[in-house]
């Protein structure tokens, strides 16, 4: 992709001068120098464009620049032009169904885009707090566990925070399918350092959901420069901004992982020279991440609801980049590796996950009720797990037995199998509307299924598919 120069740039060349990984400094011999954000676009003769964008003025005549593709080849001397503005992306219906690269490239080996698609910078300025609208409307999402303990609000952030290997993509995967049959509006995905492998089966999943033809996928992946890893996240939501201030038209915006653009704005940051911060992290990790947050927001009553996938490193909640996104979404749901490891999938924690929603004036008063008893049951089932380790389940009072399984049953009631696991479990997705998960809690903490066998609830989804497994358990086909 070429990326052309405004008129008034087309006299403004450089030349490279030196080149560090994804560090290029640019010395200009004369004009004034290019601002900090615009891009500069290599005269070379490589096999792909490459775009600089400009971070520091080292001097009155040279620039530091990080390049936005891979600098493998580019030597000193290079020529180098500026195109007088930011980074601009292609927005629009084109876009819908096609798979970009950081810098609007086609990177599905299909038609190119029209010459006349609109364009737009990736750098913008969020949205005022006076034009913002609160997030309050519900989105359903047909999973049980978030659905009653971490509703999301049609308009707000989500993130899904959880170490590696617990589920968080899979997560992810599974809301598209469930937004492919209840969610009518656009949707954008931001793949930042995401392996080849999980684009391609995103690729495919959303070709045969149907989805496709209505989402936009925006891929700097893994083995790409930081620079790009970086930038991709702003260049999907730059593409989401448009549907959301041209088109007035909800968006639905997932990213996966937001912890690998901090990861690649702190690769940058060291390249760049900078000083680290707390556990290596750039001196400029929260106003980085501010600025990709705060510009996820609702006005004029169109919405555009994220839905972020966080990796949180070494399972330490207390991580300053986990600690710096958390601040910003209203929904927290927190994947346990614990419960994982018991086969509790899908593995969230219905302790440490949180939402803003949850509280009787969005929720209602049945919904907000249920939801506590939830949680103070699982609670006090936790807080006996030492004496149950030591002593027993023998040793417990009568009401505490109660309480035990109850909790046991509600926990196995909070798992379900998903659509895009069915090839692995054999077991068909099934997606659960919130008064049948209400209902359901509701029997359970009513003391409805006490005599039931906790197996039956497992991997189920409403509670009449759970009664259905154990009346066929107590009542097994007579042999022939």
């Amino acid at each position: 992709m070429k990326i052309e120069p405004c008129a008034t740039a087309l006299a403004n060349t450089g030349t490279v001068i030196a080149v560090r990984g994804g560090v290029v400094d640019v010395v200009f011999d004369a004009g004034p120098l290019p601002e900090i954000e615009h891009v500069l676009s290599v005269d070379w003769d490589g096999e792909a464009a490459l775009v600089l964008e400009v971070q520091s003025h080292l001097d009155p005549r040279t620039v530091r620049t990080v390049a936005l593709q891979n600098t493998y080849g580019l030597s000193r001397g290079t020529g180098v032009t500026a195109t007088g503005g930011p980074l601009t992306v292609p927005v629009g219906d084109t876009v819908l169904g096609r798979l970009l690269d950081v810098t609007g490239a086609i990177r599905d080996d299909g038609r190119p885009l029209a010459p006349d698609t609109p364009r737009q910078p990736i750098h913008r300025r969020a949205p005022k707090l006076v034009v913002r609208d609160k997030p309050s409307a519900l989105l359903e999402t047909g999973i049980k566990v978030i659905d009653l303990l971490a509703p999301l609000a049609q308009g707000g952030k989500a993130a899904m925070f959880g170490g590696a290997g617990v589920g968080k993509t899979v997560l992810v995967m599974e809301l598209i399918h469930a937004m492919a049959q209840n969610y009518h509006g656009i949707s954008v995905f931001a793949g930042i350092g995401e392996r080849s492998r999980e684009g391609h089966e995103l690729l495919s999943d959303m070709q045969h959901s149907g989805m496709l033809a209505k989402t936009a996928l925006v891929f700097g992946q893994m083995n790409e420069p930081s620079g790009a890893r970086w930038r991709v996240a702003l260049s999907a939501l730059t593409i989401a901004e448009y549907f959301r201030d041209v088109r007035k038209q909800d968006v639905l915006l997932l990213m996966d992982n937001v912890f690998r653009f901090v990861q690649a704005g702190a690769e940058v940051s060291g390249l760049l020279g900078r000083l680290p911060s707390r556990v290596g992290y750039q001196p400029t990790l929260a106003t980085e991440v501010a600025a990709l947050q705060e510009r996820i927001a609702s006005v004029d009553g169109v919405a555009v609801t994220a839905i972020e996938a966080v990796y949180v490193p070494a399972d330490d909640f207390t991580d300053p980049a986990v600690a710096a996104i958390s601040a910003h979404v209203e929904s927290q749901i927190v994947l346990s590796r614990t419960m994982a490891a018991e086969g509790m999938y899908p593995a969230i924690d219905p302790l440490a996950s949180t939402s803003a929603l949850l509280t009787a004036a969005v929720v209602g008063d049945r919904h907000y009720r249920i939801a506590e008893q939830v949680r103070a049951t699982i609670t006090r089932y936790q807080e006996l797990q030492d004496i149950i380790a030591l002593l027993g389940m023998d040793e417990l009072g009568a009401v505490d037995r109660k309480v035990v399984d109850r909790a046991r049953k509600l926990q196995r009631f909070l798992t379900q199998p998903f659509a895009v696991t069915e090839a692995f479990t054999g077991k068909p997705g099934c997606s659960v509307t919130r008064e049948q998960t209400l209902a359901g809690c509701e029997a359970i903490l009513s003391g409805q299924c006490d005599a039931w066998d906790e197996g039956s609830l497992y991997m189920t989804g409403t509670l009449e598919q759970a009664r259905a497994r154990e009346q066929a358990a107590q009542n097994p086909p007579s042999a022939p």
